[in-house]
């Protein structure tokens, strides 16, 4: 099957369980995913098994995530913010991801190289889509959304191989104001784009692997979200700063966690989406709560776990293959 994984921060804790049911029924060709989302794909397409994801996801240090730029409470995040425009580096969670493809042999999306096939979608298996492992950013520079490592080299003249995974993921995860901005330089002009959270235009892609020649999908693709409907004060995007905020600012917060959360609902909605994903219970945590106990973060894995099972019990192939390609 093909697998897409909604972002939605610390609540994608929940796409371990998920992860943990699926690859237990079905083997994963290509995987997309979206700020948190994108961490977990990025394991899977590295060839991370059950118990290793499991234990993987397990260690990721999430107290330590957000990183300032001085060790100051308060004084670090301003300065972040006024600095680099965001109130965290996201040089840990970067810097992890790294480590966790290295032990699979994984640096640049060369190594996520697709073999050959000649009964694959020409138009999705080009010399730069065919990869394991697709992440969303937006450059917000140029007002796009961006597919990688699809559009390295259309965007900015970059060969996709060269790329490194862990950086993307990282792009794919940067919450704006809440993480730095990444960037991305067109080689032909010279034009700096800024990079920032895949979910700002597209958090849950999940007609990304759709085949786009008229032909009947040979395989599922099946999406995991965690976000079930907009979010409300538990999401708030600026946790370390002093201060509640209020008026102007309040309302800039709740436009961004709802562009983040929010862009896809409608398309979601439709049949023939809504009946190939399932959504795991999150409404205990909020995006950014990195500070979650153990006891949450497992409650998180054992929805996801719940739901996802419930989902394969009630969900049949070929029975969608009749309802939607008769």
């Amino acid at each position: 099957m093909d697998l897409v994984l909604q972002g939605g921060g610390v609540k994608g804790i929940a796409l371990g369980g998920a992860l943990d049911v699926l690859l237990a029924s079905y083997d994963v060709r290509r995987v997309a995913g979206t700020s948190a989302g994108a961490i977990a794909a990025s394991l899977v397409a590295a060839g991370y098994t059950r118990d290793e994801l499991r234990a993987a996801l397990g260690s990721l240090p999430y107290a330590k995530v957000p990183d300032r730029a001085l060790p100051i409470p308060g004084l670090g995040e301003l300065t972040g913010l006024l600095s680099a425009d965001g109130l965290y580096r996201g040089d840990v969670i970067e810097q992890w991801v790294a480590d966790r493809l290295a032990e699979k042999g994984v640096r640049t999306f060369g190594d996520l190289r697709l073999p050959s096939d000649s009964s694959a979608d020409p138009l999705l298996y080009s010399d730069d889509r065919a990869y394991r492992l697709v992440v969303t950013a937006t450059d917000i520079t140029r007002g796009r959304g961006l597919r990688l490592p699809w559009d390295y080299r259309a965007a900015f003249g970059l060969d996709p191989d060269e790329q490194s995974v862990a950086e993307a993921v990282r792009m794919s995860l940067s919450i704006p104001v809440y993480f730095v901005p990444r960037t991305l330089v067109d080689v032909a002009t010279g034009r700096t784009s800024r990079i920032v959270d895949g979910g700002v235009l597209s958090n849950f892609p999940v007609e990304l692997f759709d085949r786009q020649d008229g032909q009947r999908p040979r395989w599922p693709t099946l999406g995991v979200g965690v976000i079930p409907e907009l979010p409300g004060a538990d999401s708030t995007l600026f946790p370390g700063l002093p201060i509640r905020l209020v008026g102007p600012l309040a309302l800039v917060e709740e436009t961004i966690a709802t562009a983040i959360s929010g862009h896809d609902q409608t398309y979601l909605a439709q049949p023939r989406n809504a009946e190939r994903v399932f959504r795991i219970d999150t409404d205990s945590v909020g995006v950014v709560d990195f500070h979650i106990d153990a006891q949450r973060r497992a409650t998180l894995v054992a929805n996801g776990r719940r739901r996802a099972t419930e989902f394969l019990d009630e969900w049949n192939w070929d029975d969608y293959l009749k309802r939607f390609f008769p």
